[in-house]
């Protein structure tokens, strides 16, 4: 991305259109659209709403998958530049209102759907933290998060529920069954990833309509949260809001998902 100069309050930066798009935005609000949102919709990327900002421009929450963007629009209703809005003091005009819009679908209902998916524990029952991970059987960047956990899980600071989907290759979803109609789906799900180098666990040669349903609803859930690979990390923060990770988490972003050792 290249950064410039707009005004002394912005700071725009260039963005890529050809991205998934996640959540669609509701009809009513795609009726009110200037025509030149309308076609970036068209190209991948999704409006949750506008939001309220000095300067005299026209701001949009949005996402590019699970990327939450800043989308401003000029007076001709020709143009948007993708970016920060900043006062004087480098204040982000736009900060707070983006977060919440784009956190809005999880925190309303998010949490419980993730509860109620088809997920697989791996992690004491009652440990204190809870994270969700949309897992592929086959997803190398998946099983490195497993490994990557393991402090936490063998702490018992962490449980960890992996949503299985099978969306990587032809055989993702007969793994992914066999992980979910596995006598215990958490020891199948470690096997896996124990196993994952050599081909992981043994797929399944016909997949039960449940695991089906399960898996096209995983799939669904995950979609409709705004990733588009896996792993798709949810956790809670420390002041109970709700974060996401799209990928492998390293470093400050792996203790920002788990906590403190």
């Amino acid at each position: 991305m290249s950064r410039f100069s707009l005004t002394r309050h912005l700071i725009a930066v260039t963005c890529a259109l050809g991205l998934l798009a996640a959540l669609p935005a509701r009809a009513e609000d795609k009726a009110d659209l200037p025509p030149i949102l309308r076609t970036i919709e068209g190209q991948g990327i999704t409006i949750l709403g506008e939001m309220k900002v000095p300067g005299g421009l026209r701001a949009f929450a949005a996402k590019a998958g699970s990327q939450p963007l800043a989308i401003y629009l000029t007076p001709d209703n020709e143009h948007v530049v993708v970016g920060t809005l900043v006062d004087g003091s480098g204040q982000d005009m736009a900060e707070t209102q983006l977060k919440e819009m784009v956190e809005k679908p999880i925190m309303e209902d998010g949490w419980k759907q993730l509860e109620q998916s088809a997920w697989v524990a791996d992690g004491k029952a009652d440990a204190p933290r809870i994270v969700y991970t949309f897992t592929d059987p086959n997803c190398p960047y998946c099983n490195k998060f497993w490994q990557a956990a393991r402090p936490w899980i063998d702490s018992g600071k962490v449980q960890l529920r992996h949503i299985m989907v099978g969306v990587i290759r032809q055989d993702s979803p007969a793994k992914a069954a066999a992980i979910l109609e596995a006598k215990s789906p958490s020891e199948a799900l470690t096997e896996n990833e124990l196993k994952h180098k050599s081909g992981g666990i043994k797929a399944l040669s016909k997949i039960s309509d449940k695991s089906t349903a399960s898996l096209n609803s995983n799939a669904e859930l995950m979609t409709s949260l705004g990733f588009n690979g896996t792993p798709a990390i949810v956790f809670k923060k420390d002041d109970g809001s709700i974060g996401t990770v799209s990928g492998l988490p390293e470093d400050g972003a792996l203790k920002m998902v788990l906590g403190p050792k």
